[in-house]
C-alpha cells in the first residue's frame, strides 16, 4: 500500500479498544460515586427517569456483588446517554456547597457590622439594593445593635439583626 493510500483509510476519530474500554470504566465509576449520593441529592441530578431507577435499583441490590457490577456496566451504559458536564457540575456544587455557605454567611456577618458602625447611607445602600427589606424594621434592628455595640456587649439585637438579614438579603 502506497502512503495516500493508507491515509484514505486513517480515520483520526476512530477510538481505539483501550480507550473504549476506559471511557466505559469511567462512566461505570461516575455511577458508583453518583449511587452512594444520597437520596435527595440524587433527585437533584440532571438525569432520565431510567437513570434514576437504576440507582433505585442499585440500593436494593447493593450487598449483591456480582448483580451489582453488572448493575454498574448498565449504569455507565445508560450514563453514555446523559450529560456528563451538566453531571459534573451538579456535582462540583455539592462538593463545594458547603464553602458557598460559609463566604455567604461571612458576607453577611461584614454587611451587619457595616450597618452597626457605619452611617444611614449604609442603610439607604442596603435597601437600595434589596428592596424587599422593610426600612423601620431595619432601621430599629440597626439602632438597638448600634446601643449595644457601643456598651461592647453584642447580643440579643445583634443576633437579630443578623437573622433578619440572612432571612431577607
Amino acid at each position: 500500500m502506497t502512503k495516500e493510500h493508507e491515509d484514505e483509510f486513517f480515520d483520526e476519530d476512530l477510538k481505539s479498544k483501550t480507550e473504549i474500554k476506559q471511557e466505559k470504566l469511567a462512566l461505570q465509576d461516575l455511577g458508583r460515586r453518583l449511587t452512594a449520593l444520597p437520596k435527595k441529592q440524587r433527585n437533584e441530578l440532571p438525569v432520565d427517569e431510567d437513570v434514576q431507577e437504576a440507582f433505585e435499583l442499585a440500593d436494593r441490590i447493593r450487598n449483591k456483588h456480582e448483580a451489582y457490577k453488572r448493575h454498574m456496566q448498565y449504569l455507565g451504559k445508560l450514563l453514555r446517554e446523559a450529560d456528563i458536564d451538566a453531571i459534573n457540575a451538579k456535582l462540583d456544587f455539592f462538593a463545594n456547597k458547603h464553602q458557598q455557605e460559609n463566604l455567604e454567611f461571612a458576607k453577611l456577618e461584614k454587611t451587619r457590622d457595616q450597618l452597626v458602625t457605619g452611617n444611614n447611607d449604609d442603610i439607604e445602600a442596603l435597601l437600595a439594593e434589596h428592596p424587599g427589606l422593610e426600612r423601620q424594621k431595619l432601621r430599629q434592628l440597626v439602632r438597638q445593635a448600634a446601643k449595644e455595640h457601643k456598651v461592647e456587649k453584642p447580643g440579643k439585637q445583634y443576633k437579630a439583626l443578623f437573622q433578619y438579614l440572612k432571612e431577607n438579603v
